[in-house]
């Protein structure tokens, strides 16, 4: 009978012990999955950014929708230009007399292809839909409009997916806490973000630890 306790007694520690081990472990294991994945997110969502930004500078607006944006990127082209100032006399009918005039020449130096100046060599792009670790083939969520802000039509665009796509084989209780963030050192709330629908920004909801891991 005092064997039989021992024995159980022994099993009674290893798995009290096993259950504290896990309660410390396993936020530290989350943090480093959450971490990394979440830099692989960002990276994708900077750039679609970056193509949304060279669309808008080509097209005056945000592409609706990726098969727009990378069509774009395989045949876009930006416009090099070179602003300097000069000056010439005018005659002056009021004062009747010869004035300088200032102005401003710009001049067209010639185009560059969107795919050399974003991704050179890399067709990276072709693939920026798709969420990585996503394990159903989830695609990012992205939509344009054109808002009113004080009268002025503005171009605004949004690329969201929620973290539990990201984080889809994480504990339960831990997700619900990583989707209940507010603090300037997380990505706050239940979704990782760039760009807004209602105002316009096209900043993500990352702090700036994940801009420091690019440099």
């Amino acid at each position: 009978m005092k064997t039989i306790l021992q024995v159980v007694l022994w099993i009674v520690c290893i798995g009290l012990g096993y259950l504290i081990y896990k309660s410390i472990n396993a936020p530290i294991e989350f943090n480093k999955v959450r971490e990394e994945r979440f830099a692989d997110v960002i990276s994708k969502l900077k750039d679609i950014r970056d193509s949304q930004e060279a669309y808008k500078a080509v097209n005056g607006k945000y592409a609706g929708n990726f098969n727009s944006l990378i069509q774009f990127i395989d045949t876009g082209n930006y416009t090099i230009t070179q602003q300097r100032d000069t000056s010439f006399m005018r005659f002056d009918k009021t004062y009747q007399i010869e004035l300088q005039q200032d102005s401003i020449v710009i001049d067209t130096l010639g185009m560059v292809k969107v795919k050399d100046s974003l991704f050179k060599s890399d067709n990276r792009y072709k693939t920026m839909m798709n969420v990585p670790y996503a394990q159903n083939g989830e695609k990012f969520e992205m939509k344009a409009d054109i808002i009113d802000k004080s009268g002025y039509k503005a171009p605004v665009f949004e690329v969201k997916v929620k973290k539990n796509v990201v984080l889809y084989d994480q504990p339960e209780d831990l997700k619900s806490k990583e989707n209940a963030h507010n603090s300037v050192e997380e990505v706050n709330g239940s979704e990782i973000k760039v760009g807004s629908l209602t105002d316009v920004s096209t900043n993500g909801n990352w702090p700036p630890l994940y801009d420091r891991k690019d440099n």
